[in-house]
């Protein structure tokens, strides 16, 4: 699922998802990103959804990840396999395939819903 950098998660940022939201609870290695039309209108992670990203956060199992893929960021459910990281697409199809570290751009630690119902 593709998305978009939106910038540094600081205090004061002005994005409707994260009204409510206290950016100093996160570290300053946080960043957003925004889901893109891939993510759809149902589901978990849709379409609109902010996403905080940790950098320096370690790649754990059945972790959301940043990847830079291709020159795009995409975002994938990580499966570790001893030393080793297979990601899963989280849309589309579910043809896995193995991360290099230099690919990883962070570990998803926070969601927030711009529409919430």
């Amino acid at each position: 699922m593709r998305v978009h950098y939106v910038g540094p998660l600081v205090a004061g940022l002005d994005h409707p998802a994260m009204r409510g939201y206290d950016a100093s609870q996160f570290p300053p290695s946080c960043y957003l990103v925004e889901i893109g039309d891939e993510g759809g209108i149902e589901g978990p992670l849709i379409e609109g959804d902010v996403l905080v990203v940790d950098e320096q956060r370690p790649v754990g199992h059945a972790d959301l990840v940043v990847v830079d893929l291709e020159g795009e960021q995409r975002l994938f459910k990580s499966h570790r396999i001893g030393g080793r990281l297979r990601l899963m697409p989280t849309v589309g199809p579910k043809e896995s395939l193995w991360a290099r570290r230099s690919d990883l751009r962070g570990v998803v630690v926070s969601q927030a819903r711009r529409y919430r119902v």
